[in-house]
């Protein structure tokens, strides 16, 4: 982990379900003062998914898209402004010469939100032939905190040794679970909540997540 809560994030979206989890990473991310670059790139996969579950069209203004689409607000966190979302840049995944592709871009950590098991599979066994997989795979050679919110059920022996291999190299497999025990009143309220653990995970705890209080 770096020596201070990371700056500059990358955060991927692959084909597995789950975009409602994505938005509210977007949204947290935009509206937090103390990250300043967030590189987005969404595999052509993962469009598909966007397309099917939040009713993205197309790849224009994609994040832009994705933010305006929050069917409800938390009460402690206003939406973000316009200066704020510009922070989050799209990239391709086909540019495999993007600023994330390579060790000397000053990245402090990734996260992959939903991960598919073909991604997880790709990271895993160091197939690095799109952008993701590539911003991944600087990750784990540089060091740096590679968080991988795996989504499916059931798991087959392949993608059980996938997760091994890929928490052995470094990264930290987060799989997409939401919690229940502070009763979510909806599906946005279960989706920020998880949204702001991944975030705590890597020193970016969120001023109105839920703390358990025994």
């Amino acid at each position: 982990m770096p020596n201070h809560p990371p700056q500059n994030l990358t955060i991927a979206t692959t084909g597995a379900s789950g975009s409602v989890f994505l938005r509210q990473l977007l949204l947290a991310v935009a509206g937090d003062a103390r990250v300043q670059t967030v590189n987005f790139i969404a595999s052509d996969s993962g469009l598909r998914v966007l397309a099917e579950e939040l009713g993205i069209r197309g790849r224009a203004n994609l994040v832009r898209q994705i933010l305006a689409g929050e069917r409800t607000k938390s009460p402690a966190r206003a939406t973000p402004n316009t200066s704020s979302k510009t922070k989050i840049k799209e990239q391709s995944n086909a540019d495999i010469g993007a600023n994330v592709a390579s060790g000397s871009y000053p990245a402090d950590a990734m996260i992959v939100l939903p991960c598919s098991v073909g991604t997880l599979a790709r990271i895993a066994n160091g197939i690095a032939s799109h952008l993701i997989e590539r911003a991944a795979d600087v990750c784990l050679k540089e060091k740096r905190p590679l968080v991988l919110c795996v989504r499916e059920t059931p798991l087959n022996k392949i993608q059980i040794r996938n997760m091994y291999r890929a928490a052995d190299a470094g990264a930290t497999i987060f799989p997409l679970i939401p919690a229940y025990y502070y009763r979510p009143v909806n599906l946005d309220e279960m989706a920020r909540e998880f949204a702001y653990r991944v975030l705590a995970h890597l020193g970016l705890p969120q001023p109105d997540a839920f703390r358990w209080k025994s």
